[in-house]
């Protein structure tokens, strides 16, 4: 308790010592537009006409803080009405044929010239709304945060469209008020800034210079003047969709049809309500699924789009992983003797989720998520009699988020955020709690943060309940060419943030320290430079012995070309005692770890050109005899033409000698095995867009891995490890597995699209023995008995509540 105490006693000596002044920021007036305006990049109505201009942009990078030249000026002029601002933006160019506009899905990157506006109605200087088009009409929108910095997975509704001129090119935006978050003042002053990108020469240009010399980018933006009494139209927007999907395998061909409803309200200009009415992710991304021979689970990213977009409020703290809400059951099914499972799930069905989140006038942010899923049953027949019966491995659950977050001063912050699992009936309830603290002074030279962490388990039946703590501090100099950060760890042995967050190791603690050193304005032979130097030592905290001490020199290179080089060396120069490679329980035991060395380099060349590639070699030496680690990997790309490109990834990974866990043994011995790995992942990406709002995608994998245990050994009781001869059981571990989408989106409104998806999918465990032989196990996974197919077409279509109050009334 003393050390709690003190620990906040300090929070609180920082937050007042720790304070903010704004440097000179450029200012733009707006005016009020009576006209209806055509969103059709040609700026000819005539509030276009007398509107201010801002102008004089200053570049980014390469050349941090020089103008940009009088022969690509740009000049943008912005207006609002009642309904949304409306930007317009002209990029003069003296070599218009040049202006590159390469066509892609939206929010992904291109070979493309690009302007953007980034908005925060608040001007707090941590929250950007940020709207590109490039000139090829793809719009590309996002989140920015002073902590998470961009997140691209927001998407908002709003329109644009862009024309190629002989002197350059113009870029008109409708943003309407529904994708902003401002407050209710009468008289409006928002946080506003420019960009532009000149991709041909990989120069970026904003009009409120963002000083590399620091790190937020949020807190130098300029000012928007002169939005005043603006009457919002009522925020609801209703998006029904249908999808239907046809499943084939060997087995049987089976039709579904699902459809639901994903509802929008804007409760004020401030809190937005989302909700999902029978979800349906159907569509979304495979996960790239390795064999995993780790003591930790395999993380997937989150590819649901509501539990994407807009949620950067819960991800404080570090304590939400959303893939826990319709993820793996929390309990097993058991057989009896002469039973098998006829269905024995790995995910649970998600009924409804909703979120509402927003920040009030004085920069407090109040987020709420909460989701529930269904009664999930395993299905178990007896192989005798043939009975069958269900067994309960996933109660009716529900899984709330809420959040507090204060901000103040323009760049700091102190949040409280908790997550809560409740779970019908006498099943593991969850509870976990954290204050996160971020603080920047004055100049935003210097950042301090931390937070301090509480969970709470409920256990299952009799198991006994569990609370514990996780805190942490670091302290940094964010800003300049040499810049540092220093903190420290502490996760007690009972700290369980995983019912709906993700934490792999527990009781330890750690020291860590980085340094780095970084040119800020290019020289004669890079335009951008870096080398950094970073420390980390960890400790059990029951026995205080060494669990980790990682060091690394890395240094990161940009030629005048553009190309990127880079190289460096990790090492671990002691003997360390792995507490969790033998899944020991209460990870008790432990295994000796012993030193490496791992060079590694890469390469990756300017994406502007047709043909580019990545290669990434690293070597890894492990201080015992015949042990190392090959990586490499090697993706070329080529892009044909503006529509189409096409890229092949290939990664091979060879581990000679691997030490790991395989098993425990009748005398619960814990047997390590010695073997050789290798993985080999092939993947092939391609794209044709037919326009900025019609697109093709290929996306496709093949993985193949495999251990062989070349021998047995028992774990002692001092760490280290002793030849096993009586053990016999077959460890081998394989996982082959293929993946195809191939898809295509057209989005024929705004905000509302028809896609197609197929999918082509395949797993295979050899049956009898195992052979080596890359052809013949890329040609089993497509047997009939192997495959899966599905052919899926989803309709989502936008509608907004004051359109459709006009359709009523005509």
């Amino acid at each position: 308790m003393q050390k709690t105490t003190s620990y906040f006693l300090v929070i609180l000596k920082f937050i007042s010592v720790f304070v903010y002044s704004q440097a000179p920021k450029k200012k733009l007036h707006t005016q009020f537009c009576n006209e209806k305006i055509n969103v059709d990049g040609k700026l000819t109505e005539a509030i276009w006409k007398n509107a201010e201009i801002a102008t004089d942009f200053l570049m980014i990078n390469p050349d941090n803080g020089k103008p940009e030249l009088k022969t690509r000026k740009t000049e943008v002029k912005v207006v609002y009405d009642n309904d949304a601002i409306y930007i317009g933006a002209t990029m003069f160019d003296n070599e218009p044929s040049k202006i590159r506009k390469e066509l892609t899905l939206r929010d992904n990157d291109a070979s493309a010239d690009m302007f953007g506006v980034f908005i925060n109605g608040y001007n707090d200087g941590q929250q950007e709304a940020r709207f590109a088009v490039s000139a090829a009409g793809v719009q590309i929108d996002g989140m920015y945060t002073s902590t998470s910095e961009q997140d691209l997975s927001w998407n908002a509704i709003w329109d644009s469209h862009v024309e190629i001129t002989n002197y350059g090119w113009v870029a008109e935006l409708k943003i309407p008020y529904a994708a902003l978050r401002f407050s209710s003042d009468k008289k409006q002053t928002w946080g506003l800034n420019f960009y532009r990108d000149i991709n041909r020469d990989r120069q970026q240009f904003t009009w409120n210079l963002i000083d590399n010399k620091i790190t937020n980018e949020s807190i130098q933006a300029g000012l928007l003047e002169g939005i005043e009494n603006i009457d919002t139209p009522t925020r609801l927007f209703l998006i029904p969709y249908s999808s239907f999907y046809l499943n084939s395998n060997q087995q049987q061909t089976k039709g579904e049809l699902k459809g639901g409803l994903d509802i929008k309200y804007g409760i004020n200009d401030a809190f937005t309500l989302d909700a999902i009415m029978i979800p349906d992710f159907g569509q979304t991304a495979f996960d790239n699924v390795v064999l995993n021979l780790g003591p930790f689970e395999q993380q997937f990213a989150e590819n649901r789009p509501f539990f994407t977009e807009g949620t950067d409020l819960f991800n404080k703290g570090n304590i939400f992983y959303s893939r826990r809400i319709g993820g793996s059951p929390s309990t097993y099914a058991y057989l009896d003797a002469n039973e098998e499972f006829i269905k024995n799930p790995s995910t649970i069905n998600l009924l409804n989720a909703l979120k509402i989140s927003g920040r009030t006038k004085s920069g407090l942010g109040v987020g709420v998520l909460n989701a529930v899923t269904d009664n999930t049953y395993a299905e178990i027949k007896n192989t005798v009699n043939g009975d069958r019966r269900k067994e309960l491995v996933e109660p009716l659950a529900n899984y709330n988020v809420f959040v507090l977050d204060q901000r103040f001063r323009k760049n700091s912050s102190v949040t409280f955020i908790n997550t809560n699992v409740t779970r019908n009936g006498d099943y593991r309830d969850a509870n976990v709690s954290a204050l996160v603290f971020d603080l920047n002074t004055k100049k935003n030279s210097f950042n301090l943060t931390g937070n301090v962490k509480y969970s709470f388990i409920n256990e299952f039946g009799t198991f006994e309940n569990r609370d514990g703590h996780e805190m942490d501090l670091s302290f940094s100099k964010t800003s300049g060419k040499f810049r540092f950060n220093l903190g420290s760890e502490y996760y007690s042995e009972e700290f369980d943030p995983n019912d709906l967050g993700i934490n792999f190791q527990t009781h330890y603690h750690n020291f860590f320290a980085n340094q780095s050193y970084r040119i800020l304005n290019p020289t004669k032979r890079f335009n951008s430079f870096s080398i950094g130097l970073n420390e980390y030592i960890e400790f059990d905290n029951r026995t205080n012995r060494l669990q980790n001490a990682n060091f690394s020199l890395d240094i990161n290179t940009v030629n005048k070309k553009n190309d990127y080089y880079g190289f460096g060396l990790n090492f671990r120069p002691l003997k360390i005692s792995d507490f969790y490679e033998p899944r020991s329980e209460n990870e008790m035991k432990y295994v000796t770890q012993p030193e490496f060395i791992n060079p590694w380099f890469y390469i990756s060349t300017n994406y502007n050109r047709k043909f580019a590639i990545d290669i990434n070699p690293a070597f890894a030496i492990i201080n015992e005899k015949e042990r190392y680690n090959i990586n490499f990997s090697v993706t070329p790309r080529y892009r044909f033409s503006d529509k189409f490109s096409l890229s092949y990834s290939f990664a091979y990974n060879y581990q000679n000698n691997n030490v790991g866990w395989a098993a425990f043994d009748t005398n619960s011995n814990t047997i390590f095995t010695r073997r050789n790995r290798t993985t080999f992942n092939n993947s092939i990406q391609g794209k044709y867009s037919v326009n900025n709002l019609m697109n093709f995608n290929l996306s496709v994998r093949h993985y193949w891995s495999y251990a062989l245990t070349n021998k047995f050994l028992t774990l002692q009781e001092d760490g280290n490890l002793l030849e096993n001869t009586n053990y016999t059981s077959n460890q081998d571990r394989y996982y082959n597995s293929w993946n195809l989408d191939l898809s295509y989106s057209w989005w024929f409104a705004p905000g509302s699209q028809i896609s197609v998806l197929y999918r082509n999918s395949s797993t295979y465990y050899p049956d009898g023995d195992f052979s080596q032989d890359y052809g013949q196990n890329f040609k089993n996974l497509f047997r009939p008995e192997s495959l899966n197919n599905v052919l899926s077409i989803s309709i989502r279509y936008f509608i907004d509540y004051n359109h459709a109050k006009r359709w009523f009334s005509n």
